[in-house]
């Protein structure tokens, strides 16, 4: 038999090896769980880890308290906007190597802002970080959809949430840990070097998990094309708001809890920390509970569940703020019920929108991604609009993104019928060669 061109002998020998690999990734999760999980921790890492340097960022650079925290706007605005790129890129590429460029650009723009020497060039830097942390996010969530589909997907994407709520527990330990043995850059010194060693982990454990024929192709209007099919989706369109509406809803928590819980309600900072990690010890313990049952009850009805748990809990910190403005024991639950509603929301919500797309999932994830921290950026600095000691302005954001989340699930049952987890229990078939 005559014998194939040593290039085409090569490309098939290394398209089988990753349909292998692709195989054992889907009988065996379990290590890429931890890749995938360790990518979606760059959101909360470059956010949160920092939050107590800011001080001393201010005081060092000689700048104003509004003009470090625009930092963490761009950060945001990064992440959003590197989706967008990124996204559509592992569509025709494939996912490890725009994966790889994002990384590289993360480790630069890290070790960047450890060297600022003023405000304007770290928040640049900042920008330029969350660009390259986005692709994480990003080929994340492509990847897992390469992989699976429907009840599976959305049991993953819960499975995620437990090493990406450890984010917001940790990080700002980790951060404070940092400040006791090195300035404020040290803390970017070691976001950098999380970046390198996730790189070696990426390219080395991490398959190609999008097959040649399967990409686009095309250039920039196929992309383009890609894009508008996305989001001329209905349900996708719901699904994703719906997301979307949760996560401002959790910016709002972030953003505004520390100066109510410690100017209004006089809790320490001490006490505090304690109450930011049980609310996120909430949401970890709701995720697992979604990974445990969406495949009896499917992930429509859990996303539905966590949207009544986030109106309750909205509902509940209006009515509190309106008629016990200083009882701190009141407080808690909503906050805890809006945090924890939070797991069962994003992951299902997740799965159901990207459900539609296993061909253009680097683009659907990205538009999910700016969805998410697009929202995050507009509702952040709305939550301070009343000062320090005034809890109305969150309450009446959380309750609005509450009910906002409630139309796109009314939304989304009008599109088409409920997706029960019967229907959504089958992976995606890795791609044979």
């Amino acid at each position: 038999m005559p014998r194939l061109p040593v290039e085409v002998q090569s490309h098939d020998e290394a398209g089988s090896r990753s349909a292998r690999r692709r195989a054992v990734l889907t009988e065996r999760p379990g290590r890429l769980l931890l890749v995938v999980g360790l990518l979606c921790l760059f959101g909360p890492l470059c956010i949160d880890m920092y939050l107590p340097a800011l001080p001393r960022i201010s005081k060092d650079l000689h700048t104003s308290t509004s003009s470090v925290q625009l930092s963490l706007t761009a950060c945001l605005v990064g992440i959003a906007v590197g989706q967008v790129l990124i996204g559509p890129l592992s569509d025709r590429y494939g996912r490890k190597r725009p994966l790889g460029i994002g990384l590289v650009l993360f480790i630069g723009a890290s070790l960047a802002c450890a060297f600022a020497p003023g405000i304007a060039v770290l928040t640049a830097c900042r920008l330029m970080q969350g660009i390259g942390g986005s692709a994480g996010i990003v080929i994340a969530n492509a990847v897992v959809r390469d992989l699976f589909s429907g009840a599976r997907a959305a049991t993953f994407f819960s499975r995620i949430f437990l090493v990406i709520g450890i984010g917001p527990v940790l990080a700002p330990q980790i951060g404070a840990e940092i400040l006791r043995i090195s300035s404020w850059r040290g803390v970017f010194v070691t976001l950098s070097i999380f970046g390198a060693v996730l790189l070696v982990m990426a390219m080395t454990e991490l398959p190609e998990t999008l097959p040649h024929d399967r990409r686009h192709s095309g250039g920039l209007p196929a992309t383009l094309s890609s894009m508008r099919l996305v989001l001329q989706s209905r349900p996708f369109l719901a699904n994703a708001l719906c997301c979307g509406l949760a996560f401002g809803s959790l910016f709002a928590y972030i953003s505004g809890s520390s100066f109510i819980l410690e100017n209004l309600y006089g809790l320490s900072p001490q006490g505090f920390s304690i109450l930011f990690a049980a609310n996120a010890v909430g949401l970890i313990g709701a995720s697992q509970c979604s990974a445990r049952f969406v495949s009896r009850v499917g992930p429509s009805r859990m996303l539905s569940a966590g949207v009544v748990i986030l109106v309750g809990g909205a509902l509940g910190l209006l009515l509190v703020v309106l008629t016990m403005p200083r009882a701190l024991a009141a407080v808690i639950p909503p906050l805890f019920l809006i945090v924890t509603s939070l797991g069962l929301i994003a992951p299902n919500a997740t799965a159901l929108a990207l459900n539609d797309f296993p061909d253009s999932a680097g683009s659907a994830s990205a538009v999910l991604g700016v969805l998410q921290f697009g929202t995050g950026a507009l509702i952040a600095p709305l939550v301070g609009i009343g000062g320090s000691h005034d809890a109305l302005p969150m309450a009446l954001l959380v309750t609005a993104l509450a009910a906002g989340a409630v139309a796109c699930r009314v939304g989304s049952a009008a599109s088409r019928a409920p997706l029960t987890g019967v229907e959504l229990s089958a992976p995606c078939e890795p791609t044979q060669p």
